[in-house]
């Protein structure tokens, strides 16, 4: 998560609320080189990563140099349950560092075990939760959601019915905060 939301839950009487998104769905769990998931396409890797690279600065998150991509649909499903044990934010940031700084493979039962624990969830539980998927269908339900709502960016914030698509600065979301007469703390 990024310093704004932070600011914004300390701000407004809001609650986030993750929903999980269908981010390439078909990256089998070994993973994918960024060039065969962008196989085909006139997309400069390069220059996209250091788009990316430059976006996450200006939010103050230093990102690693990614070379390949993982299905993040197991990480979705642990999400769920770690929101049911109050520690989804935890849970989301502690992925995302794994992900993104480190490049681990989110795909892989013990390595979301280890992000589990690492928050201070239950190694049993996270495995038993994985093994069972037990939260698969809320996850699909987000799917299913995010289909019907053509929503096509990560992230995407929806609020009473808008939706603002892409990381946005604190100012941006303060001014829909003002614009929807949300209550401040």
């Amino acid at each position: 998560m990024t310093g704004s939301i932070e600011l914004l839950k300390r701000v407004y009487e809001i609650q986030i609320r993750w929903a999980a998104f269908p981010l390439h769905p078909d990256t089998p769990e070994e993973g994918l080189t960024l060039e065969a998931l962008f196989a085909g396409r006139n997309i400069d890797i390069p220059q996209m990563k250091s788009r990316l690279k430059t976006a996450a600065k200006n939010f103050g998150v230093d990102i690693g140099d990614r070379q390949e991509t993982y299905n993040s649909r197991l990480a979705q499903e642990l999400g769920k349950w770690a929101e049911s044990k109050s520690k989804g934010d935890e849970f989301h940031l502690a992925v995302f560092k794994a992900y993104f700084i480190n490049g681990q493979n989110i795909a892989k039962i013990p390595i979301l075990v280890d992000i589990a624990k690492s928050v201070n969830l239950s190694e049993k539980e996270a495995q038993t939760v994985l093994e069972k998927r037990s939260f698969s269908q809320a996850v699909s339900s987000d799917w299913r959601r995010a289909v019907e709502m053509e929503i096509r960016a990560v992230p995407t914030f929806l609020f009473n019915g808008q939706s603002l698509p892409g990381a946005q600065q604190y100012e941006t979301l303060d001014r829909l905060m003002v614009t929807h007469n949300v209550a401040r703390r």
